[in-house]
């Protein structure tokens, strides 16, 4: 048996290899076998996941919560100590000073990453700033939207707050942060399909003991998820996406 393991496509490029790390240790100790898959964009992913063939994901709080409740993914793990939040950050010779600044038809890149609009505009709210009121600027990636930024052809760009911390030390000197969420109870999560429940303890039991072992910590270092993972509770994971319909309103 072969088990499709989906990253979502939110990670920064210098994780590529833990990720294919993770994937390895995970199919010695699991005994299961099982294939990665890192689509590069969020509509790659969705044509993946069209094709009803990817028993497990790691996925963004976003598509999550359509997976769970309207796909009938299992929630069992997520990365602990790691909330989802997000950056709003200008170019450092910007004369965007605050929020505040931001004004009507201003210019926004941003990535297709759906949990951070959401949580984006809900820190524009100081600004007076709605979806409707923003020359919204589409971009492939962070590193991109961080170019457009410094260059000054957007105002402002959004950011996963994890890959803004990972951009080069340059980069980050030449941007500066206007504002940072701080929900800490909106995060990634470990989803298995319905149809492979009869594998998850196996799958769970692995995941979740990554760091117990010697080594272990050096997968767990080029994920940048340093302290591993934790169990997450179908409950746990209701009151999150209540958190985020909450967001939404």
């Amino acid at each position: 048996m072969t088990l499709n393991f989906l990253i979502a496509p939110d990670f920064a490029p210098e994780r590529f290899a833990g990720w294919h790390m993770l994937n390895t240790l995970l199919q010695r100790r699991s005994g299961i076998h099982l294939h990665l898959l890192t689509p590069a964009s969020p509509g790659e992913q969705a044509a993946l996941l069209a094709e009803d063939k990817v028993d497990l994901v790691y996925a963004n709080p976003f598509d999550a919560a359509d997976m769970i409740r309207n796909q009938g993914y299992v929630p069992f793990a997520r990365p602990v100590g790691c909330s989802d939040e997000m950056v709003i950050a200008t170019g450092a010779e910007s004369d965007v000073q605050r929020l505040e600044d931001l004004q009507p038809g201003c210019r926004i890149a941003l990535t297709d990453n759906k949990d951070v609009k959401l949580i984006g505009l809900r820190l524009l709210e100081p600004a007076d700033l709605d979806e409707s009121l923003i020359k919204w600027v589409a971009v492939d990636s962070f590193q991109a939207t961080a170019r457009l930024t410094i260059k000054g052809e957007v105002q402002a760009g959004f950011f996963l707050a994890d890959a803004y911390a990972s951009l080069s030390r340059m980069t980050r000197s030449q941007l500066r942060v206007l504002v940072e969420s701080r929900i800490s109870d909106i995060s990634h999560v470990v989803l298995a399909h319905p149809r492979i429940v009869g594998e998850l303890p196996r799958i769970s039991e692995a995941l979740l003991g990554i760091s117990a072992e010697r080594g272990d910590g050096d997968v767990l270092e080029a994920l940048g998820l340093a302290k591993g993972f934790e169990p997450m509770t179908q409950e746990e994971a209701e009151f999150m996406i209540d958190l985020m319909d909450t967001l939404l309103d």
